[in-house]
């Protein structure tokens, strides 16, 4: 099956030349110009990397890279021609996954997006506390056992594993689980009340999933 990349880059020409040659190593490839258009196609479809350059109309890609990762796990491989190690420090704190400073030869981008890929693949099970995520089966484990959750609740559920002690907005949780931009919050806070019963959690003596007022939630297990 062909890994599907999400490639933002406004350079026409650039992004011709990558994608027609990633073509040729068997990944299926949509390019977008606008990271705005970008992100709402990451919200709404399944892609297994991210190429992104840093010079983009609308938005600054340092700033697309911590939206991205602020919602998700997928891999990230900043494409720039800011090269400098300040740049490529910035990228690595804001979650990138790896940095490429143009210009760079194609097959040498297709090598750092095997190696990615490799390494989320051997990351893909994340023992947690109590808890272990297997992403590829989109289930979560609690002490070995399969929790029985809805879809949206496992996104929520896993954002708020991999950000553990760490407060997470209501805002987050919606972007985290695709919802629409204009979800309640009684809406998350239904579904993380679902979570709780389902891992047999009191909220009044929470174990593993703390209310943080005027925020959201943290998981604390």
């Amino acid at each position: 099956m062909s890994k599907r990349v999400l490639l933002i880059e406004d350079d026409r020409q650039m992004g011709d030349l990558i994608s027609n040659y990633l073509k040729g190593f068997g990944y299926f490839i949509t390019v977008f110009e606008d990271p705005l258009e970008a992100l709402n196609e990451l919200s709404n479809s399944d892609y297994d990397i991210v190429i992104l350059d840093l010079m983009l109309p609308n938005m600054d890609g340092f700033d697309v890279c911590k939206k991205i990762k602020s919602s998700s796990d997928i891999p990230v491989i900043i494409s720039s021609a800011r090269g400098d190690i300040g740049n490529k420090i910035h990228g690595f704190e804001l979650g990138a996954d790896d940095y490429l400073a143009k210009p760079y030869e194609p097959r040498e981008l297709v090598l750092r997006i095997e190696a990615v890929l490799k390494r989320a693949k051997k990351g893909e099970n994340i023992k947690i506390s109590d808890f272990e995520i297997d992403k590829e089966a989109t289930t979560i484990y609690m002490e070995g056992y399969p929790l029985e959750l809805t879809p949206i609740e496992y996104k929520l559920f896993s954002f708020l594993l991999q950000n553990q002690n760490r407060a997470v907005s209501r805002e987050q949780l919606v972007n985290a689980a695709s919802l629409p931009i204009d979800t309640k919050s009684r809406t998350i806070d239904m579904h993380i009340s679902n979570i709780r019963q389902k891992i047999g959690d009191n909220p009044k003596k929470p174990t593993y999933i703390k209310s943080v007022w005027g925020v959201g939630y943290k998981f604390i297990g």
